[in-house]
């Protein structure tokens, strides 16, 4: 779960050395990470024993 928070900290980076069109591909790269880790984890079952 920490991938998409490196990620964005490499976008920051990429953003202040003014390599915009890198910095928008890992954010792009990053929601998408965000998306599918999503789908994985919203999908799990839950084992509840009352």
């Amino acid at each position: 779960m920490a991938l998409p928070f490196f990620i964005g900290a490499g976008a920051v980076y990429m953003a202040l050395k003014d390599r915009k069109g890198a910095a928008v591909a890992l954010t792009i790269a990053g929601l998408l990470l965000l998306v599918v880790l999503y789908r994985l984890h919203a999908t799990d079952t839950l084992d509840l024993s009352l």
